[in-house]
């Protein structure tokens, strides 16, 4: 199966918006409280491809997942209840990653993570972070079997669901 990532286009924001729209059914079923509030909303992720910075993982031809690759510093890492390991070096932020319910249980969420830091690497990036809620154990296997560290805890919102935890690869 031929599996990559690209730029996401306009034209593919009604799929984007389904493959939301399913993650979201599948954290509200896990009991997770992240995504439950409108975000990432259709205006979200239009901005997101304007910037070009959401990346679809197409496999078989067809729009298996979506992600956004941030490397302008994130307003919500500046405060951390813990510590970053590396504050000095640019770093990239990995958001809104999702795949879609047709796919799911074909590992491609670790494809689109790997293709991810790639694209940082050319870029030059070498530090990487990511952030979930707490009971997101999904998300977390994911991130720690890519070798991220837990770093602490992060706000998104000021919401009593808006902590996260906080995680960094540095390579």
């Amino acid at each position: 199966m031929l599996i990559y990532i690209r730029m996401a286009e306009k034209e593919d924001l009604d799929q984007i918006m389904t493959i939301i729209d399913e993650a979201k059914t599948l954290l509200k079923k896990d009991g997770n409280p992240q995504w439950q509030n409108g975000s990432p909303s259709r205006e979200m992720l239009e901005e997101d491809i304007n910037l070009k910075r959401a990346y679809c993982l197409v496999a078989n031809r067809e729009i298996a997942g979506v992600a956004v690759l941030l490397t302008s510093p994130d307003p919500n890492y500046a405060e951390i209840a813990g510590a970053w390991a590396n504050n000095k070096e640019q770093y990239a932020t990995i958001h809104r990653i999702a795949i879609s319910s047709k796919f799911r249980g074909q590992h491609l969420s670790q494809f689109m993570m790997s293709n991810l830091i790639s694209r940082g690497l050319m870029l030059g990036i070498r530090n990487f972070r990511i952030d979930t809620h707490a009971v997101n154990k999904r998300m977390q296997g994911l991130i720690k079997g890519l070798g991220f560290e837990y770093r602490g805890i992060v706000q998104v919102d000021q919401t009593e669901n808006g902590a996260r935890n906080a995680y960094e690869l540095n390579l």
